[in-house]
């Protein structure tokens, strides 16, 4: 491979993997408080349709190249709500955390058919619109390989790995990320202490579904620029794994998601060559997939999840 085909590679690697960092940034906030999150998929399915209709209103409007944003917010929004359905029913009702993460992915995947069709006279998707453009750093895009596999990117990759510090910060340096990770590995020390862990917690659900409304957007507004009922196809779950086998650190996850994304962009290039053709597409589409179950597997037994996840708070047992 040549320096050229090698940066496009890298590029590619990092449209695929972020969507995935944003998903699984959002998961390590929810499990951090101690709330597991089945639901990323179904909260990126969100996303992903609010920002299609979004930014389809907005461009419709004359708002140019703010309408692509405009989608991110409606994502943002609409994720924040969905995610509150999962924690009023976790954290409030203390319902199972699994069945509740279930429901809100079959919840997702038919309301959401269901307004595409109500909104587009019928229409199984979105109709197609214009959404973000790459944007190519002067002077460090020119650089061999990473100038064109990093320096020349969509906003979205910018500031998912910006958010990846960010985030890393918040957790492990500021009184708030103390608090939350307090909640979910040591609820009842947490309460002592004067901390709020139910408030805590529904923080970190809504925060959960912020970012996974983000990941949702960015297939939408940078791969597809079309929302139909098959537009995450299981991102949400491999967010998952990438958010497990970074052991719910933002560095590890952020790590993993490349990992993940550059098994779907192999998946790509595999397809360019000759030999390629004799094998059934089908097996090539399922590699990102069948990494993924190998990662968990290998993950099982090494990966220390925080201690109270899964298990609602009752103060009165502290």
């Amino acid at each position: 491979m040549d320096f050229v085909v090698l940066g496009q590679l890298l590029n590619t690697t990092l449209v695929f993997s972020t969507a995935l960092i944003f998903a699984s940034l959002g998961g390590i906030f929810s499990e951090r408080s101690g709330v597991v999150n089945i639901g990323l998929e179904g909260l990126m399915m969100f996303g992903a349709f609010a920002a299609a209709v979004g930014g389809y209103y907005a461009q419709d409007a004359g708002m140019g190249e703010w309408a692509p944003w405009v989608g991110v917010l409606c994502a943002m929004a609409v994720g924040v709500i969905g995610s509150l359905i999962h924690a009023v029913a976790a954290i409030t009702f203390k319902a199972d955390q699994t069945i509740s993460g279930t429901v809100i992915n079959f919840l997702a995947a038919g309301s959401t058919l269901y307004m595409v069709k109500l909104f587009f006279e019928g229409s199984g998707e979105t109709p197609l619109i214009d959404g973000f453009s790459k944007v190519a750093i002067p002077g460090l895009s020119k650089i061999p390989v990473i100038g064109e596999g990093i320096f020349n990117s969509y906003p979205t990759t910018y500031l998912a790995i910006i958010l990846v510090i960010v985030i890393y910060f918040i957790l492990f340096k500021t009184p708030f990320g103390l608090r939350l990770r307090a909640v979910g590995e040591h609820p009842s020390a947490a309460d002592t202490l004067g901390v709020n862990v139910n408030k805590m917690r529904y923080i970190g659900v809504m925060l959960s579904g912020l970012l996974a409304g983000i990941g949702g957007a960015t297939i939408t507004l940078t791969t597809t620029g079309t929302f139909a009922h098959n537009t995450i196809s299981g991102q949400g779950f491999i967010a998952i794994a990438a958010m497990i086998f970074g052991k719910w650190n933002p560095l590890g996850a952020f790590g993993a998601a490349v990992f993940f994304g550059f098994s779907q962009a192999i998946r790509n290039y595999v397809q360019l060559f000759e030999w390629s053709k004799s094998i059934p597409q089908e097996f090539i589409f399922m590699i990102p997939y069948v990494l993924t179950i190998i990662v968990l597997v290998s993950a099982v037994g090494r990966s220390s999840a925080p201690k109270a996840l899964g298990e609602p708070y009752d103060p009165s047992k502290r």
